[in-house]
């Protein structure tokens, strides 16, 4: 079964949902999540897993976006830390480099989609 709009739109969505809750650890108004920062188990990275590697996974896009999210989750698991240490400013600003991973991913995203869907 090929992807379709509506996978891609669901990707869109993990994204924002990852970063949501990420936010809503760093200003603490929940606790940190030890599965939002392991790939297989992060809305996201579960999509990519189950949904766009078994169909596209030999596609050069694929390994990238793999590697874009696990260096965003890394970035995120890094930011808890540092909220966890009481370095509250540091971790929140660090939303900045959160949001620079997630534009990369859109792109990524929009590179495979255009792949797939043609």
């Amino acid at each position: 079964m090929d992807m379709t709009t509506l996978d891609f739109q669901q990707a869109r969505i993990k994204q924002v949902l990852f970063k949501s809750r990420l936010r809503s650890t760093l200003y603490g108004v929940r606790e940190a999540d030890p599965n939002l920062f392991a790939i297989r188990q992060s809305p996201l990275g579960e999509w990519l897993y189950t949904v766009v590697k078994p169909r596209y996974g030999s596609l050069p896009a694929v390994l990238r976006l793999e590697q874009e999210v696990q260096r965003m989750l890394d970035t995120g698991r890094a930011l808890v830390q540092q909220q966890q240490r009481g370095q509250l400013e540091e971790s929140r600003s660090g939303m900045e480099r959160i949001d620079a991973h997630a534009t990369r991913i859109e792109a990524l995203l929009q590179e495979l989609e255009q792949s797939a869907l043609a």
